[in-house]
């Protein structure tokens, strides 16, 4: 028996960060919005825990047990006093190291294939528990569509969205660690007073209404200069992208893939062709959300 599970990307449109806690972790208000790139996760029966990956940057993947896609399957394993003898191959077309959450899709991938493959039958809630063991993204991975997510990201809340969102991601040269970015942030904001951390209702309800004017006034992300800081020639994608007439223009979580939220897809088009004309990113895809969570193919 083989069981395939297809998990999307996210973009955040707001990510408001607070202080350091005592844990290393930060407070977060942290508003996901899955989106229509995805990953696929195939488990198969096998001697012991094996894990392959294909597709973009698919040499870039950890292929030993601190992939997010191998931890899920262990704890599962665990719980339920399953021998984790399973092949998991991972066809990656999430960009990897980009601030969208690849590796989280494929641990929620990974989670709910497992649990297919072994008939656990663990709930939901179960289901989302180990999610948030296993990261911050995670649990969103698992759930899409669009959510708040506060705590350090993993407690999740589901929002109404309204209608389509279009969104062209400009996929950079190289990758950003998600850790190294924490650092820059806690590094640019040292010796000030952080906020805590809120989400916004003016974004809240432009995406109830699904009114992609209101949400470009309302999108945005504290990690942004940080990433910025690490990764300067962003700020030039940034801006070809605004040039070409999107209706905003950020840093996708901790990037540094970078999103442009557009009027249609028509716009998305264009917006695409640009940046690939400009030479300021390797790849531009065009996208749009909100997209379901973890499916079983």
């Amino acid at each position: 028996m083989t069981v395939s599970v297809r998990v999307p990307a996210k973009v955040n449109v707001q990510l408001a960060v607070g202080a350091a806690r005592p844990d290393g972790f930060h407070d977060l208000a942290n508003v996901f919005l899955a989106v229509g790139l995805y990953d696929e996760v195939t488990v198969t029966p096998a001697d012991e825990l094996r894990i392959t990956c294909s597709g973009p940057d698919a040499g870039q993947v950890p292929l030993d047990r601190t992939n997010l896609a191998a931890r899920a399957a262990l704890e599962l394993a665990r719980r339920y006093g399953i021998e984790p003898a399973v092949h998991i191959h991972i066809a990656k077309d999430i960009p990897v190291a980009g601030g969208m959450a690849g590796g989280s899709a494929d641990g929620a991938g990974a989670l709910v294939a497992c649990d297919a493959l072994w008939d656990t039958r663990a709930s939901r809630d179960e289901l989302l528990d180990i999610c948030a063991e296993l990261g911050s993204d995670v649990p969103f991975s698992l759930v899409g569509g669009a959510a708040l997510g506060v705590g350090r990201g993993e407690q999740l809340r589901t929002l109404e969205v309204g209608g389509t969102f279009h969104w062209v991601f400009a996929i950079a040269e190289r990758g950003l660690s998600t850790p190294a970015v924490f650092r820059e942030f806690d590094r640019m904001n040292e010796g000030l007073r952080v906020p805590e951390p809120v989400a916004s209702q003016e974004l809240l309800d432009a995406l109830a209404k699904g009114d992609a004017s209101a949400l470009a006034g309302a999108v945005s992300n504290d990690l942004q200069p940080a990433a910025l800081s690490l990764f300067p020639e962003l700020e030039h994608t940034l801006a070809v992208g605004r040039g070409a007439g999107a209706l905003a223009a950020l840093v996708s979580g901790s990037g540094p893939t970078t999103a442009f939220l557009t009027q249609n897809a028509e716009a998305a088009d264009r917006v695409a062709e640009v940046l690939l004309a400009s030479g300021s990113c390797r790849a531009a895809r065009v996208t749009e959300g909100p997209a379901s969570g973890a499916v079983v193919l």
